[in-house]
């Protein structure tokens, strides 16, 4: 079977030293014997899925948790990859790490095939770092990327989020001129919300409101813009030829598989998931499915979060050109000719259009 387009690798390590009071990703602090178990879990996944799977992999993304806690096993892991994967000769792969990597990790990382490294870094200031929960300084942070590089990486990503306790413009700019400094061609910056079970929504410290927040947004669009990164997805900015290979799948509606506990795949139309349980996932690794996947309205509120938008074409209906009317004086999207794009204005409220424009497609 000939397949029109290349599929992606994502791969969850969720262990972390320990948890961020704004993370809801699923994670844990787990000891040597859980790792050891997980990973041999891991290994038989990636054998079966490898073996039933006759498709090219052009991106291969490691998230977490944070993998770089892998240590020596990323050597491991990436064996088993090449070896049961059909991996492009310009494959894509990513892992992600907190400043804290290794050395030892870096080097044996670029020696099996990682060329992408995403960093979270998430602010320059260190009381905000500390009211985050990270366990690293501004300085350590710098000190990571040169190490990066000092190993081999030029294609890195750095976290960055904005929005934060006591935040400002002013305290915002001195962030952006942090990230500047780092000069790293990718950096996606999210604004902060607190979300359920974490330890923010336990103990939620006073954040800018709404209107605070979206002008800090837009500062960040604009400032980030003038200093060469094109904004090209709504928490993304990166340099003419660093875009993420690997999450464009997920908003161009195209084909992955994702391996480990809370991993969701699109594969043959279909959307499917593992749970959020790794006890679950060693001891019967046991998908679930989710729903039939690539019709109208799923392009439409995933390719609404790009830059470059979508056609109109794949979605449009009578209704929807109606209602595009209304946005577009309201300066929230922009139209040219058979294109639809949200503007930077437009993604503060992406949501609320996406909804309105999804529904008429019912």
């Amino acid at each position: 079977m000939k397949f029109l387009n290349n599929s992606g690798l994502y791969i969850h390590f969720p262990f972390c030293k320990r948890k961020c009071a704004y993370c809801d990703f699923y994670s844990l602090i787990g000891g040597e014997n859980l790792k050891d178990e997980y990973l041999s879990a891991l290994l038989v996944d990636i054998k079966n899925w490898g073996g039933r799977i006759d498709r090219p992999f052009d991106t291969v993304y490691i998230g977490g948790g944070t993998p770089s806690f892998l240590g020596k096993d990323i050597e491991t892991l990436l064996k088993a990859v090449k070896d049961n994967f059909n991996l492009t000769s310009d494959a894509e792969i990513t892992a992600e790490v907190n400043p804290d990597v290794s050395d030892e990790f870096l080097s044996l990382a670029k020696e099996n095939g990682v060329n992408r490294i995403s960093i979270g870094i998430q602010s320059g200031n260190d009381q905000e770092l500390k009211i985050l929960g990270r366990t690293h300084s501004a300085s350590e942070a710098k000190d990571a990327v040169n190490r990066i590089k000092k190993a081999g990486f030029n294609n890195i990503s750095a976290d960055l989020m904005i929005a934060l306790a006591n935040s400002n413009l002013s305290s915002l700019k001195s962030n952006l001129d942090f990230f500047l400094s780092l000069n790293v061609p990718h950096i996606s910056s999210y604004i902060l919300k607190i979300e359920e079970k974490t330890k923010f929504s336990k103990f939620t410290p006073s954040l800018p409101n709404d209107d605070e927040a979206a002008e800090q947004y837009l500062f960040m669009c604009e400032y980030l813009e003038k200093n060469g990164y094109l904004h090209y997805e709504i928490s993304n900015f990166a340099k003419d030829g660093y875009f993420s290979r690997h999450n464009l799948k997920y908003w161009e509606c195209k084909e992955y598989l994702g391996l480990g506990p809370s991993a969701h795949s699109f594969l043959d139309g279909k959307r499917f998931f593992y749970e959020r349980d790794i006890k679950k996932y060693i001891n019967c690794r046991q998908t679930v499915f989710d729903c039939i996947g690539g019709d109208r309205q799923e392009k439409l509120m995933l390719g609404l979060r790009l830059k470059k938008g979508i056609d109109l074409s794949e979605v449009l209906s009578d209704n929807i050109v109606n209602k595009l009317a209304i946005f577009v004086n309201s300066g929230l999207i922009e139209l040219n000719g058979t294109n639809l794009s949200l503007t930077d204005k437009g993604m503060l409220v992406s949501n609320s259009v996406i909804t309105e424009l999804s529904e008429l497609l019912a």
